[in-house]
């Protein structure tokens, strides 16, 4: 059996990384989980051809003392056990080696759309995490979050993967006496025989769901393509305007790369206001009949 012992929020001081861990406040106090800092120092960075040795290690201290203090002010406003510790190496690497090693339960990262709205592409360390993490993974972008989770928006499609998700929002919604909302999108070019299952699937989950006690609704949506998927997702969501957390699966893809981030997940990930939780799929124990 697993022990988790920490919330790993990757820190830098830009507004990204202290909104992901105003963010984390909440679930440390629900889960009693500690939240540790971690800034990774990278060596082969560009900024660090123009400094020598010398000075590098001194950016290292610096940031060290600086973490230090900042950690013992946060700490004695919110109550809650926050530490910090500080790597050398490859970014998106570190954070996932250190994630294993001190039992992180969740991640919590700012996205780039945090400051930059406009940005195409979620960061590069970002992506590579979510893709490498065996945790699950929280991304924020948005400054503006309820300060609790007052629903979990699941959107499901046919794929065994999508289907772990549901273990991991009945452990959520648990935690935060939260909600479900159970979607899945119905193109209206999808043969008879897949919508009679995608709609039996989502009255399924639905009830695999209140069966362990927590209150749940499910929807189909119809879309005239896949590419409305999204979007139509995103208008879900603000017209039910309580819904606080997006619950989305990394897909696997054999033989390739170990996992990938879909189009849709990336696109999820990188315009949502909500926070998203990411989740490579595995076994969850508790799953749905057959």
């Amino acid at each position: 059996m697993e022990t988790f012992k920490n919330i790993l929020i990757p820190f830098d001081f830009r507004e990204q990384s202290e909104i992901a861990l105003s963010q984390s406040y909440n679930l440390a106090r629900l889960t009693g989980l500690n939240i540790t800092l971690l800034y990774v120092h990278e060596d082969g960075g560009f900024l660090n051809k123009f400094f020598s040795t010398d000075q590098s290690d001194d950016l290292v201290k610096k940031m060290e003392v600086e973490l230090d203090n900042f950690v013992k002010e946060k700490s004695k406003e919110t109550g809650l056990d926050i530490n910090f510790m500080v790597a050398r190496g490859k970014i998106h690497s570190k954070i996932v080696e250190v994630a294993e090693m001190i039992q992180a339960k969740f991640i919590v990262m700012g996205t780039a759309s945090s400051t930059n709205p406009e940005a195409n592409v979620i960061g590069a360390n970002t992506s590579r995490v979510i893709r490498n993490a065996k945790c699950p993974v929280i991304t924020v972008g948005s400054a503006n979050h309820y300060d609790g989770c007052r629903s979990i928006l699941l959107p499901l499609d046919l794929t065994k993967e999508s289907r772990q998700k549901v273990g991991w929002a009945i452990e959520m919604a648990k935690m935060f006496g939260a909600t479900i909302k159970v979607i899945t999108v119905l193109w209206s070019t999808n043969h008879k025989e897949i919508a009679g299952t995608l709609r039996a699937q989502v009255a399924q989950v639905r009830e695999f769901i209140e069966q362990r006690n927590v209150q749940c609704s499910a929807e189909v949506i119809e879309a005239n393509k896949e590419s409305e998927e999204t979007p139509l997702i995103f208008k879900y969501a603000q017209d039910q305007g309580d819904v606080d957390l997006i619950m989305i699966m990394t897909q696997h893809e054999t033989g390739l790369i170990p996992f990938f981030l879909s189009s849709q997940s990336t696109e999820i990930i990188r315009l949502s206001s909500i926070p998203v939780m990411s989740i490579i799929p595995k076994d969850t124990g508790d799953t749905l009949a057959r």
